[in-house]
Parts: C-alpha cells; structure tokens; sequence
C-alpha cells in the first residue's frame, strides 16, 4: 500500500513510494499563538500537552491578548505571513489561539489555501442545528464588552446569541488580557463557572454552551457539571478539525 501524497511517515513500514513536498511529517495542525507570557495549564490550547496529535506552532510576534480581543487594527497580515510560514513548513490546516480572531476567518482561508478554523465561536451555529426546537446556544468569553455582532456574524451565528464574561471576576479576565506571570487556578476556575451559571440563570432558553475563549478548556467539565449542559470549546473545534486533516485508518 502506498504513502499518502506529501504524508511519507503515515504508513513507515509500507511498499511503494513516499512522496515529499513539506519541511516536516506528521503534524497537520498548525497552530498561530498570541505573543503571550501568561501560564498555560494543560487544557489550554496553548499547551502542547493539550493535544492527543503533533501541533507545528507558530507566535505571532506583537499580537498581544490586549491588542487582539481590544484593538483588533493592523495585526491580521502579521497571522496571514505567520499562517503561510506554517503551511510551507507542512500544516495542511490553520488553527488559531484566540477566540476573536474570528473576524480574520475569510482573509487566513483565502490566503493561506488551507483549511482554517480561526475561532471556537465557528462551532455555534453547528451545535446550534443539534438542538431540540426552542433551544439556543450561549457562549462565555472572556470579556463579554468586546464580543460584538460582528464577531458573531464572522462565525456564523445569529447577532442575538446570548453572552457571558468572566470580567467580573478578579483573576480569569485580569490575568489573560493583563499577560499576568501568576493565575490561581482555583479561583480562575470558580469564575469561568460562575460566568456559566449566570448565563443559563439570565436566559433560560440556552441549551449548550460554546466557550469563545482557547484558554477555557481545562474548565469546561466542570461547566458542564455545574450548568447539567454540553460545554463545546476549542479543544473539541481542533480535535474536530484535525480528524478530517488525518482521518483514522480502518485496517480490516
């Protein structure tokens, strides 16, 4: 049996020829990181033990969580040139770090002439079709203020989808978008949970979550526990994204 085009290590031991065309093998994902110094618990997508596959990983240098979720000018062909670098080195699809970079969906797929998954917020409209009739989907980010329609448009969802911040809180928000050294799990989590529960309390027509945020993950059990709803987030969007990028072989 041969090689997968452009894939020589999918099948190591197998006769025929192995085709080339990539820097490296084996990784289909490539992930672009915000430039950050915050710590990134594994759940987190951006820590490398998150993922149950290879990731090729690249930061894009002055996309701070500040500039990305606040200001959002003048950074998308910094990820267009980052998104293109990944490619060359042998990603077959894109993934982004950041929840609000969903406004850059169209510009990185048209560029970068791979599949692209720019934001967790991509699932809300699919999840939403899995729902029994009257129910909606909610979505918690980390700061609900800059989450506007246009972002929700980006993502294919309707402008009226309910939203939940944690910038309440004094730990979750604070550390992100401040680029603290130091996060307390423990109180991060209780925030990110409570910002779940306030969300189904204020609308009580939500009957899934979609977490906008990819540093949210290694909370979403809890979420789920605490609101009895499935909790969606950027490790199922990547998990999700990546199977179709390496579909699993079925040898009889």
């Amino acid at each position: 049996m041969k090689a997968r085009t452009g894939d020589s290590h999918r099948h190591p031991g197998a006769a025929g020829k192995a085709h080339g065309g990539k820097a490296v093998y084996g990784a289909n994902v490539g992930m672009l990181l915000l430039e950050t110094r915050f710590p990134r618990i594994p759940g987190d997508g951006g820590n490398a033990e998150t993922w149950p596959f290879p990731v090729l990983w690249r930061v894009v240098s002055g996309a701070t969580p500040d500039r990305v979720v606040r200001d959002r000018d003048g950074i998308v062909d910094d990820f267009v040139t980052a998104g293109r670098e990944l490619v060359a080195m042998g990603a077959d699809g894109i993934a982004t770090n950041c929840g609000f970079l969903v406004l850059y969906q169209d510009r990185l797929s048209m560029a970068c002439g791979v599949p692209v998954a720019a934001s967790s917020l991509l699932q809300v409209p699919w999840v939403e079709r899995l729902l029994p009739p009257g129910r909606r989907v909610g979505v918690v980010t980390v700061e609900a203020e800059s989450l506007t329609p246009r972002h929700l448009e980006c993502a294919g969802a309707r402008p009226d989808t309910a939203v939940e911040g944690t910038e309440g809180g004094a730990e979750f928000t604070r550390v992100l978008l401040g680029d603290a050294l130091e996060l307390d799990v423990d109180r991060a989590r209780e925030e990110v949970v409570a910002a779940a529960r306030r969300l189904v309390e204020r609308h009580r027509d939500v009957g899934a979550i979609v977490l906008e945020c990819t540093n949210m993950p290694p909370y979403a059990a809890e979420m789920s526990r605490a609101t009895g709803l499935p909790v969606y987030d950027f490790h199922s969007l990547v998990c999700w994204f990546q199977a179709g990028l390496r579909p699993r072989r079925f040898d009889p």
